[in-house]
């Protein structure tokens, strides 16, 4: 049976002959991955399932940024993580207090109206933000990087996740026409939103400053968002912990 499978696949399992730069194996993760086993049957592991999630983390992370070649801290970027989300007419409906046996009741017409914002955060709770009333696309993506380059001095990297959006030919050509000399772009992988401290910005907003807000229109709800990043902004411990929660300090 095994020298069957082996005939039937013969040009797959030696397409490393034809291909140079096709490795003859498929170690590669193995391989990767084989330091920390090390470091972990020495050390004894971590102390907690938090300790554990943060040091994987800190290892995908520096292993992406040592396989693409990126090496910010001493090309001395400013690094950012960015991301998008709306914000919708219908309130984000939590629990909240109230007399025993009076129930609260929100009245709200089913609307699907909404505001679309785009941020980043860095490490050290610095916040950039824009709102518009539709939907981003990649001319508004671009918007939004020329505002950070114009509000942030020197190098920059944003690491975001790979939406469409971010990976548009708009984006590209962009880079391509002379942005790339203090921009880089980095892509988190895939399915993997716990690893973008922005998340939890766009978290905050939902579930504390604005839970169970109504709002009569978008006038009305980017009063209400605008009200509420200055919320955000005036607590600076809830900007950083938004990078500790991700376990990346």
């Amino acid at each position: 049976r095994l020298c069957r499978r082996i005939q039937n696949h013969i040009k797959e399992l030696f397409v490393f002959v034809a291909e140079p730069e096709v490795p003859a194996d498929n170690n590669a993760a193995e391989r990767s991955l084989r330091h920390l086993v090390i470091s972990r049957k020495i050390s004894g592991g971590t102390r907690s399932p938090q300790g554990t999630h943060a040091k994987m983390t800190l290892a995908s992370v520096f292993g992406t940024c040592w396989r693409t070649q990126t090496n910010a801290l001493a090309e001395g970027r400013t690094i950012l993580w960015a991301d998008e989300s709306g914000f919708y007419l219908l309130p984000a409906l939590l629990r909240t207090w109230a007399p025993v046996a009076q129930t609260p009741v929100i009245r709200r017409k089913l609307n699907y109206d909404h505001l679309s914002a785009i941020s980043a955060i860095s490490l050290t709770g610095d916040l950039y933000l824009a709102v518009q009333d539709h939907s981003y696309k990649g001319a508004n993506v671009i918007g939004f990087l020329e505002q950070l380059l114009t509000e942030v001095p020197g190098k920059l990297l944003v690491i975001w996740d790979g939406a469409p959006i971010h990976r548009c030919r708009a984006v590209k050509e962009y880079l391509a026409r002379g942005a790339a000399r203090r921009l880089r772009l980095e892509q988190l992988p895939g399915y993997a939103p716990e690893l973008n401290p922005d998340e939890g910005i766009w978290r905050y907003l939902k579930r504390v400053e604005l839970k169970n807000v109504v709002c009569a229109g978008l006038g009305h709800l980017r009063h209400e968002f605008w009200a509420a990043v200055q919320r955000l902004l005036a607590k600076p411990d809830v900007l950083r912990a938004c990078g500790r929660e991700v376990g990346y300090v």
